[in-house]
Protein backbone atom coordinates (compact mmCIF):
# COMPACT_ATOMS: atom_id res chain seq x y z
CA UNK A 1 0.00 0.00 0.00
CA UNK A 2 1.46 3.53 -1.18
CA UNK A 3 1.91 5.94 2.18
CA UNK A 4 0.61 9.24 1.98
CA UNK A 5 3.64 10.72 1.96
CA UNK A 6 4.83 8.99 -1.73
CA UNK A 7 0.88 9.93 -2.82
CA UNK A 8 1.28 13.59 -2.64
CA UNK A 9 5.18 13.64 -4.16
CA UNK A 10 3.47 11.90 -6.93
CA UNK A 11 0.14 13.77 -7.04
CA UNK A 12 2.48 17.07 -7.09
CA UNK A 13 5.05 15.49 -9.89
CA UNK A 14 2.21 14.72 -11.83
CA UNK A 15 0.52 18.64 -11.26
CA UNK A 16 3.45 20.01 -12.30
CA UNK A 17 4.52 18.10 -15.24
CA UNK A 18 0.80 18.61 -16.44
CA UNK A 19 1.28 22.15 -15.86
CA UNK A 20 -2.50 22.32 -13.91
CA UNK A 21 -3.33 24.00 -11.00
CA UNK A 22 -5.10 22.97 -7.63
CA UNK A 23 -8.29 24.38 -8.64
CA UNK A 24 -8.50 22.35 -12.02
CA UNK A 25 -7.73 19.45 -10.32
CA UNK A 26 -10.79 20.28 -7.66
CA UNK A 27 -13.22 20.63 -10.41
CA UNK A 28 -11.89 17.55 -12.44
CA UNK A 29 -13.17 15.62 -9.03
CA UNK A 30 -16.18 18.16 -8.88
CA UNK A 31 -15.04 19.06 -4.93
CA UNK A 32 -14.04 22.32 -3.27
CA UNK A 33 -10.18 23.27 -3.99
CA UNK A 34 -9.30 23.70 -0.66
CA UNK A 35 -10.24 20.32 0.31
CA UNK A 36 -9.13 18.17 -2.68
CA UNK A 37 -5.45 20.21 -2.39
CA UNK A 38 -5.66 19.42 1.49
CA UNK A 39 -6.77 15.53 0.71
CA UNK A 40 -3.69 15.23 -2.19
CA UNK A 41 -1.56 16.96 1.04
CA UNK A 42 -2.29 13.95 2.59
CA UNK A 43 -4.70 15.47 5.45
CA UNK A 44 -8.18 14.48 4.40
CA UNK A 45 -9.53 11.63 2.13
CA UNK A 46 -11.58 11.09 -0.30
CA UNK A 47 -14.27 9.26 -1.21
CA UNK A 48 -13.88 6.58 -4.43
CA UNK A 49 -15.67 8.14 -6.91
CA UNK A 50 -13.43 11.63 -6.28
CA UNK A 51 -9.98 10.15 -5.81
CA UNK A 52 -10.58 7.95 -9.12
CA UNK A 53 -11.73 10.93 -11.32
CA UNK A 54 -8.75 13.04 -9.54
CA UNK A 55 -6.49 10.09 -10.24
CA UNK A 56 -7.63 9.73 -14.19
CA UNK A 57 -7.16 13.38 -14.77
CA UNK A 58 -3.35 13.45 -12.95
CA UNK A 59 -3.14 10.08 -15.65
CA UNK A 60 -1.93 8.49 -12.91
CA UNK A 61 -3.30 5.05 -11.30
CA UNK A 62 -5.38 2.89 -8.82
CA UNK A 63 -3.08 2.88 -6.11
CA UNK A 64 -3.27 7.17 -5.99
CA UNK A 65 -6.67 6.77 -6.14
CA UNK A 66 -6.92 3.80 -3.51
CA UNK A 67 -4.01 6.12 -1.52
CA UNK A 68 -6.58 9.20 -1.76
CA UNK A 69 -9.26 6.95 -0.05
CA UNK A 70 -7.09 5.94 3.05
CA UNK A 71 -7.57 8.00 6.61
CA UNK A 72 -5.16 10.37 7.30
CA UNK A 73 -3.29 10.10 10.60
CA UNK A 74 -3.49 13.94 10.96
CA UNK A 75 -0.24 14.91 12.73
CA UNK A 76 1.97 17.95 12.36
CA UNK A 77 5.28 18.87 14.44
CA UNK A 78 3.98 20.91 17.48
CA UNK A 79 7.09 23.62 17.30
CA UNK A 80 6.52 26.47 15.52
CA UNK A 81 6.59 26.33 12.08
CA UNK A 82 9.58 27.96 9.87
CA UNK A 83 7.62 28.52 6.72
CA UNK A 84 7.01 32.43 6.60
CA UNK A 85 2.98 32.10 5.49
CA UNK A 86 2.43 28.94 7.45
CA UNK A 87 3.89 31.12 10.77
CA UNK A 88 1.86 34.17 9.79
CA UNK A 89 -1.18 31.54 10.35
CA UNK A 90 -0.16 30.54 13.38
CA UNK A 91 0.88 34.53 14.38
CA UNK A 92 -2.56 34.89 13.57
CA UNK A 93 -4.33 32.47 15.88
CA UNK A 94 -1.73 33.23 18.84
CA UNK A 95 -2.86 37.08 18.68
CA UNK A 96 -6.21 37.05 18.00
CA UNK A 97 -7.29 33.19 19.33
CA UNK A 98 -7.97 34.51 22.51
CA UNK A 99 -10.49 37.14 20.78
CA UNK A 100 -11.93 34.28 18.55
CA UNK A 101 -12.49 32.03 21.63
CA UNK A 102 -14.26 34.99 23.35
CA UNK A 103 -16.01 36.05 21.03
CA UNK A 104 -17.39 32.97 19.92
CA UNK A 105 -18.74 31.98 23.27
CA UNK A 106 -20.27 35.17 23.75
CA UNK A 107 -22.07 34.21 20.70
CA UNK A 108 -22.55 30.84 20.53
CA UNK A 109 -22.00 29.71 24.25
CA UNK A 110 -19.18 27.00 25.00
CA UNK A 111 -18.04 25.39 22.94
CA UNK A 112 -16.03 24.90 19.73
CA UNK A 113 -16.00 25.27 16.04
CA UNK A 114 -16.00 22.06 14.15
CA UNK A 115 -12.79 21.30 11.87
CA UNK A 116 -15.25 17.99 10.05
CA UNK A 117 -18.32 19.61 9.53
CA UNK A 118 -16.45 22.97 8.19
CA UNK A 119 -15.74 24.93 4.57
CA UNK A 120 -13.24 27.09 3.91
CA UNK A 121 -12.44 29.57 0.89
CA UNK A 122 -9.38 30.94 -0.06
CA UNK A 123 -9.86 34.15 -2.53
CA UNK A 124 -7.70 36.92 -3.73
CA UNK A 125 -8.64 40.33 -3.32
CA UNK A 126 -7.51 42.94 -5.60
CA UNK A 127 -6.46 45.99 -4.36
CA UNK A 128 -4.08 49.50 -5.65
CA UNK A 129 -2.41 49.25 -2.20
CA UNK A 130 -1.64 45.40 -2.52
CA UNK A 131 -3.75 42.24 -3.23
CA UNK A 132 -5.67 40.92 -0.16
CA UNK A 133 -5.66 37.47 0.83
CA UNK A 134 -9.43 36.41 1.73
CA UNK A 135 -9.56 33.27 4.24
CA UNK A 136 -13.28 31.90 4.98
CA UNK A 137 -13.79 29.60 7.63
CA UNK A 138 -17.33 28.11 8.12
CA UNK A 139 -17.91 25.53 10.71
CA UNK A 140 -20.32 24.08 12.61
CA UNK A 141 -20.60 24.88 16.40
CA UNK A 142 -20.63 22.18 18.98
CA UNK A 143 -21.49 22.81 22.01
CA UNK A 144 -19.97 20.78 24.94
CA UNK A 145 -22.22 18.81 26.97
CA UNK A 146 -23.03 18.37 30.41
CA UNK A 147 -23.42 14.67 32.13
Amino acid sequence: MMTKTTMTETIILAKHELGVSWGEMAAACGLSEVFATSACLGMNSLKAEPAQKLAAFLKLGDDIALALQECPHKTWDKSVPTDPLIYRLYEIVGVYGPTMKTLIHEKFGDGIMSAIDFTMHIDKEENPAGDRVVISMNGKFLPYKSW
